[in-house]
């Protein structure tokens, strides 16, 4: 399986809803970085992404995105491909 990495916060429900569907599509180790805790981290993400809202999520090398662009991957039938690498 596909090396899962999601910039995240404690109280962010789209983190939550993110990690519920990569738990439902199988994936058992999901590295979370935590923005809230480590400013350093926030700084990371957005130089990586681009971006400055949570989650952002990696699968391998590929950016997905947020929750919205995960949900999409899965509803057009491309998350689980890329999970499966």
């Amino acid at each position: 399986m596909a090396k899962v990495v999601m910039y995240c916060t404690a109280v962010c429900p789209y983190c939550n809803m993110a990690e519920k569907l990569l738990t439902r599509k199988g994936v058992t180790q999901l590295e979370k970085i935590r923005v809230d805790l480590d400013p350093a981290r926030r700084e990371e993400m957005m130089a990586r992404t681009g971006r400055r809202t949570v989650p952002q999520i990696y699968i391998d090398d590929y950016h997905v995105g947020g929750f919205d662009d995960l949900s999409a991957l899965d509803q057009e039938g491309k998350l689980d491909p890329l999970l499966a690498r």
